[in-house]
């Protein structure tokens, strides 16, 4: 979900004329200066694209930075309203209030917010405001020796700015996210505004730096031996800025810990609903509910110390704006966890009447707990391997098939004769999964940015996760022919998948 615009009597653009820009990199480190940005991070700079085959080439620049976006993704995902547009247009950021979620990071289309090393929070281009509102310009434009930048309003019809957008053919990133950037380019090659349409270079070097590699970071461009039909560009990287993936390992793990949760309490629940176990067995009354209650609070602990700013986890509740899937998920979870504790109780008490109407809101918030995070990952608008219709009834399945291998061990200690069904549950589930996932990777993918996230977790950085987790999951779905034992298969198989398309989503350049 996107803001709404607000109405304001004027609003602020910038035209970057790639035209007249020579490299020259003093739009970043006036940033830096006057905006006190530490190393290793950037609010602006400028990448470099070599174009054509030699002799015929030709550099092009792309001066990299906020798009100033007139329907901000970051907002809308922001769940204490740390980042906010004012009524002049501008998205600006307020640290007092940051938890450091990195919401606003995986939502941005341009990969342009990072985290502040210093103060650990959330930061960006903000249109210099603190010198617009003193009637100065920002630094970047006033140190531009070719004038390459310009800002004015929009409204101001004399304006440079202005005239240049209603007269001259110009153009912005990413149009089709729905953002209405108000940063426009001219004469901007479009090698450089797409941040996948040059290949990266072969070695370890750019024309006077190092490539940044790691596990967490993206490079824009393109693997040599990646091709898309979307991508026909002679093009090479030059020079380019890492940036980080928001959301690491433990983003991966809570996916899993939270289908653990879900799962657990779901697949009694409704195996008694269905008289295939009755309420009275211990894995509806007791295994179901602890282990549920167990991953949810790992779940908890797993989503706080992810956060840069852990202390202030209880902005989440206080603050939280409902736009956020981060906060509508806290909240859900929160009750779901609420439901499945009184639901504990009941059985301790033997209340059967009372669990049994537990039931009702239960199921429900069971299959929010699980799913939810797909409306999360739809946030983030320009992960394209993420924008899939079929993610939450997937992560319900997913949810399903691990509470099915809770529930076969429980009712192995219990009732062994319960057995006999649950691993043709599991397998029948896992047979599920399988096709959801391999339909996932195989399908054809609408854009390259979902061809390319598609190649890195198949066949790129994250393949030998996928490979185990394909391999769990095979594993799983012979349960019912080996014994139940592989029933650690089906619990274990979601991990590594979920691993790799989290990871894999967030492997695409966006800047």
């Amino acid at each position: 979900m996107l803001t709404e615009p607000r109405k304001r009597t004027e609003t602020w653009v910038k035209v970057l004329d790639q035209s007249k820009c020579i490299g020259c990199h003093a739009c970043t480190t006036a940033c830096k200066s006057e905006n006190d940005v530490p190393l290793g991070v950037t609010r602006t700079y400028v990448k470099a694209v070599e174009v054509g085959v030699f002799p015929h080439v030709r550099r092009n620049f792309q001066v990299t930075r906020c798009n100033q976006c007139d329907n901000p993704p970051c907002v809308a995902a922001c769940p204490t309203g740390a980042m906010y547009q004012r009524d002049d247009g501008i998205v600006d950021f307020d640290k007092s209030i940051c938890i450091g979620c990195k919401a606003c990071m995986a939502a941005c289309p341009y990969d342009a917010i990072f985290i502040n090393p210093d103060d650990h929070s959330a930061e960006k281009c903000n249109f210099c405001a603190h010198r617009l509102e003193v009637g100065l310009e920002p630094a970047c434009v006033v140190v531009c020796p070719t004038e390459a930048i310009l800002i004015g309003r929009l409204e101001d019809m004399n304006s440079p700015v202005t005239k240049t957008i209603h007269r001259q053919s110009v153009a912005v990133r990413s149009p089709d996210k729905g953002t209405r950037p108000k940063v426009y380019y001219k004469g901007a090659h479009q090698a450089t505004l797409d941040p996948i349409a040059a290949t990266r270079p072969s070695g370890d070097t750019f024309m006077w730096s190092e490539i940044q590699r790691g596990p967490n970071l993206a490079v824009s461009g393109h693997p040599a031996d990646f091709h898309d039909s979307n991508l026909s560009t002679e093009a090479k990287l030059a020079y380019d800025v890492a940036h980080s993936a928001p959301w690491g390992w433990k983003v991966s793990l809570y996916t899993w810990t939270k289908g653990i949760s879900a799962g657990a309490y779901l697949v009694p629940i409704l195996l008694a609903l269905l008289h295939r176990l009755p309420w009275s067995s211990p894995v509806v009354r007791f295994v179901g509910p602890v282990t549920s209650l167990v991953f949810l609070g790992i779940t908890g602990i797993l989503l706080i110390i992810d956060l840069k700013h852990p202390e202030r986890f209880h902005l989440i509740f206080l603050k939280g704006r409902l736009q956020s899937w981060l906060v509508r998920g806290a909240w859900g979870l929160m009750l779901f966890g609420g439901v499945v504790t009184l639901d504990l109780v009941a059985a301790i008490f033997r209340a059967r009447t009372f669990e049994e109407l537990l039931a009702i809101p239960g199921i429900p918030l069971a299959c929010l707990a699980a799913l939810y995070t797909a409306f999360l990952f739809a946030q983030a608008k320009a992960r394209d391997l993420w924008q899939n219709p079929l993610l939450p009834p997937h992560l319900v399945i997913q949810a399903l098939l691990v509470g099915a291998a809770i529930t076969l061990f429980g009712a192995a200690a219990a009732n062994p004769l319960h057995v006999a069904y649950l691993d043709r549950i599991v397998s029948a589930l896992a047979v599920i999964n399988l096709a959801m996932v391999i339909g996932e990777a195989t399908i054809t993918h609408p854009t390259a940015k979902a061809h390319l996230a598609s190649y890195e977790m198949t066949r790129g950085r994250f393949k030998w996760a996928f490979l185990a987790g394909i391999l769990l999951n095979l594993l799983a779905i012979a349960t019912p022919l080996v014994g139940m034992d592989l029933g650690v298969a089906a619990l274990l198989c979601i991990l590594p998948l979920e691993h790799a398309f989290v990871q894999a989503g967030q492997a695409v350049p966006l800047a």
